[in-house]
């Protein structure tokens, strides 16, 4: 079983963090079927993390209750970073040396939209290629000249580190990473099963 730990906070955009949980919870169930109904978290275990145990204000004034909070390096395989209105959560120092130190021990490290901002404040993008939503292409450029912004494109593999663009875009990217990750007999199954038009 994969865990897979979505970073959650006040301001986060609904959709980056939501559809990304929504295909691999869909995963599991579709892996399940084929495998003799082996049970809903057999594939991957989904899970939201937040710096503090309370209610998390999505932007659009959603309320969420995080599973857990940041927990220790080397629990996650993968590691998803969502974005939304960012400024103050990548200035909060103990978050992006969290995800420094998860990005070493997991597979696979994540963003959703601005999530790529927390990502590139913890060096992981330093030398690599990126995406963001697309009006926020500009401002990531310039203050992490280290990377190079991809644009007009859904998301951005790296190998253990993965980009996407804005909001939807995380939804296929995590579709992509199923792909990667249990194959892409799954990840059309899984796709198939969400209604999704799957942007390969």
């Amino acid at each position: 079983m994969l865990s897979v730990g979505i970073l959650v906070f006040d301001d986060v955009e609904i959709l980056d963090f939501s559809g990304p949980y929504e295909v691999f919870s869909t995963a599991s169930r579709v892996h399940g079927r084929g495998n003799g109904g082996a049970g809903a978290g057999s594939l991957f275990r989904c899970f939201l993390v937040a710096p503090d145990m309370r209610p998390v204000r999505a932007r659009g004034g959603m309320k969420v209750l995080p599973d857990c909070v940041l927990l220790p390096s080397s629990e996650l395989d993968v590691l998803l970073v969502p974005g939304g209105d960012v400024s103050v959560i990548v200035n909060n120092d103990a978050v992006i040396a969290w995800i420094a130190a998860q990005s070493g021990s997991a597979m696979i490290t994540a963003s959703v939209c601005t999530g790529a901002f927390l990502l590139a404040k913890a060096g992981l993008l330093d030398g690599l290629d990126a995406t963001t939503h697309w009006e926020d292409q500009d401002d990531l450029q310039a203050a992490f000249p280290a990377l190079t912004v991809k644009r007009d494109v859904a998301w951005v593999d790296c190998g253990k580190v993965v980009t996407s663009g804005g909001i939807s875009a995380g939804v296929d990217m995590s579709l992509h990473l199923v792909e990667r990750l249990a194959g892409a007999a799954l990840a059309t199954a899984t796709a198939k099963q969400m209604e999704y038009r799957w942007l390969q």
